[in-house]
């Protein structure tokens, strides 16, 4: 499928030629990564012949060869070739300024809330006015934002308290938010600010390294918390979603303003993209299915995400057509939607804030 994509959720480039350790570290979610697994397969299959290299190269051999091209035109190639025409980026972590001029495409901010809130905090510390703070810089930075995005997955799980009142100073102990008052807090503070301004609020759920508890990142968890913003005017992206990706197709079923987003899990499961697909097909609306890559550190990621999506759509609508099961027509007009269609329609256009994207810090070799 010749077809271009908005990538509703990717993070930055390593500005940096890593080493194989270092590479293989940025494969896998716990940072015990390997050229050994459906991913890395996937990668030398695909990545390979952009660098001049046949298909299944062999480990040692693309990594010369990436270390002779550079980072930076290694880069270029696979973001270019990822087809995407727009790139929404979360920048909760750092950002690598080349991914501007490498991606070949405009750069929107998703703003992770939690940062925002953390580094209030270290500003003013747990002051009486802390709350009033955190809500002035996240309103601001939202301003200029295309979205806003939670990993509460990642701090204290989806299963947070549903009140939306401020929790007291002692919530706020240490660098790091964890505390599911302040979090539960914070969320729902993200939930107004999406009803009044029309970002979409996504949210971490299932897979992830291993600074989570995988349990208590099913989307099921946000059950409550759906039903609660269902007529606010909040709209919910559910990301990554795997293993937990049929109960997030059926949340978008029945929840108006829920969407769903594959993410991580394309290039993760490598072969096996169309089987993912399909099951998140089964109940997911097809207005309320986004694409995205989840690219981070390696622009290999990048590429594999639209690769493989495009590979995996590809498959479970040629055989929805050789079964009836569908007009060609029909597939076209689903294909157009999920690739850029529900995203462009979903998020605003991008207004660059100083200080924020290309000149943000960049991201660290982990």
């Amino acid at each position: 499928m010749d077809i271009e994509l908005i990538d509703a959720h990717c993070h930055g480039i390593v500005a940096a030629d890593p080493d194989r350790s270092q590479f293989e570290a940025m494969l896998g979610e716990g940072r015990r990564g390997s050229f050994g697994s459906a991913l890395g397969l996937a990668l030398r299959r695909w990545c390979a012949p952009l660098l001049d290299l046949p298909a299944h190269a062999e480990p040692e051999r693309y990594l010369a060869r990436r270390a002779e091209l550079g980072w930076r035109e290694v880069s270029a190639r696979l973001l270019r070739a990822a087809g995407v025409s727009r790139w929404l980026v979360d920048t909760g972590y750092g950002f690598a300024p080349a991914f501007v001029d490498l991606c070949g495409g405009p750069v929107g901010e998703i703003v992770r809330i939690e940062s925002v809130a953390e580094r209030v905090v270290a500003e003013y510390g747990l002051t009486a006015t802390v709350f009033d703070e955190i809500e002035r810089a996240l309103r601001e930075s939202a301003r200029s934002a295309v979205g806003l995005k939670s990993v509460a997955a990642y701090r204290c799980g989806l299963d947070f308290p549903g009140h939306g009142i401020p929790p007291s100073t002692s919530a706020l102990s240490g660098t790091r938010l964890t505390d599911p008052r302040m979090l539960s807090w914070l969320v729902g503070l993200a939930a107004r600010i999406s009803a009044e301004s029309g970002l979409p609020l996504q949210f971490h759920t299932g897979f992830g390294d291993t600074d989570l508890r995988l349990h208590r990142a099913d989307p099921l968890l946000l059950t409550d918390f759906l039903r609660a913003t269902e007529d606010s005017g909040a709209t919910v992206v559910l990301l990554h979603c795997w293993p937990y990706h049929r109960n997030a197709a059926y949340l978008a079923n029945v929840f108006s303003h829920v969407y769903l987003d594959l993410g991580l899990t394309i290039p993760h499961v490598g072969q096996r993209a169309s089987a993912i697909l399909a099951e998140a097909l089964e109940l997911a609306p097809f207005d309320r299915l986004c694409y995205s890559s989840d690219g981070c550190g390696l622009a290999e990621l990048h590429y594999l995400g639209a690769r493989l999506w495009r590979r995996g759509l590809g498959r479970v609508l040629d055989e929805w057509i050789a079964d009836d099961a569908i007009t060609t027509a029909d597939a076209d007009a689903l294909i157009a939607a999920v690739a850029a269609g529900n995203a462009a329609r979903l998020y605003p256009a991008a207004t660059p804030r100083p200080g924020a994207g290309p000149n943000s810090p960049p991201l660290p070799l982990r």
